[in-house]
């Protein structure tokens, strides 16, 4: 936050104890002095873990003695920043759809005194359409006002993508419902085409442009973040598109591309 980002993106799991906790990798090992599931331990058993094991191995750093930092929950971070815009990437390998968003819906309907509200400073993102679908579940079933926003699904946007870069098919609704997108600005993809007699196979990179956008803002209330933006082309290019947010890898050096794009 210090460096000028505007929203932070955080990769969650559900804890066996059906908490959502802060962690990205599949298995404890990764980054932590313990193995495993998150879906193993409780959430408080993660509170324990030292997942500064890796991070202090990579840097060299020499911990001080009984110095500890454990896997936080999903509230924890909330409540220690009361007014920070969060992206919410549900990663869980082995999580129950509907179990997830419920405990979900649970922690983000518990803003505590002195927070901004929850659902309104925070949304929802997955690579995989069960989570999306079991949100809209719940969702179907709260007020407008506590229903929890997410992200178009990722498998959607990037179909829709190709069909318009590779056959300039615009097939998008252009109603203002509002809609979220995320997507990388160059992503490799696979193209595989039929023939009578088997099929070829060849990699691309698919990319945004010009047209792509205007396809996907048809609908006049999109919004469009694009992922791996680490450089000053990118950057310039994901401007010039008129991106609504781009996602990086460190704000830290990215504060100076930002500056010198002015």
């Amino acid at each position: 936050m210090a460096n000028g980002a505007d929203a932070i993106w955080i990769t969650l799991q559900l804890s066996k104890d059906n908490i959502p906790v802060l962690y990205r990798p599949a298995d404890l090992k990764e980054l932590t002095n313990k193995s495993g599931k998150v879906s193993d331990y409780t959430a408080q058993q993660l509170a324990q873990v030292d997942a500064s094991v890796n991070y202090n191995e990579k840097h060299n750093i020499q911990p001080k003695s009984a110095s500890r930092i454990g896997i936080p929950t999903l509230d924890d971070v909330l409540k220690a920043f009361p007014t920070t815009t969060f992206y919410l990437d549900i990663k869980s390998p082995d999580a129950n759809p509907v179990a997830f968003a419920k405990a979900l819906q649970k922690t983000l309907e518990a803003s505590t005194k002195g927070e901004e509200n929850r659902l309104g400073r925070t949304r929802v993102y997955s690579t995989e359409d069960k989570y999306l679908n079991a949100l809209d579940k719940v969702n179907e079933a709260s007020d407008k006002s506590e229903k929890i926003k997410r992200f178009e699904s990722r498998n959607t946007t990037r179909t829709e993508l190709a069909n318009i870069v590779m056959d300039h098919k615009c097939q998008l609704p252009d109603d203002n419902k509002e809609r979220w997108y995320g997507l990388e600005l160059h992503r490799e993809v696979e193209v595989v085409e039929k023939y009578s007699l088997g099929e070829g196979r060849s990699k691309t990179i698919l990319s945004w442009d010009k047209e792509a956008v205007d396809c996907f803002r048809k609908n006049t209330n999109a919004h469009i973040i694009f992922f791996g933006i680490n450089t000053p082309k990118d950057y310039k290019k994901a401007k010039e598109l008129g991106a609504n947010g781009v996602m990086v890898d460190s704000p830290s050096q990215f504060k100076k591309i930002v500056h010198d794009n002015k």
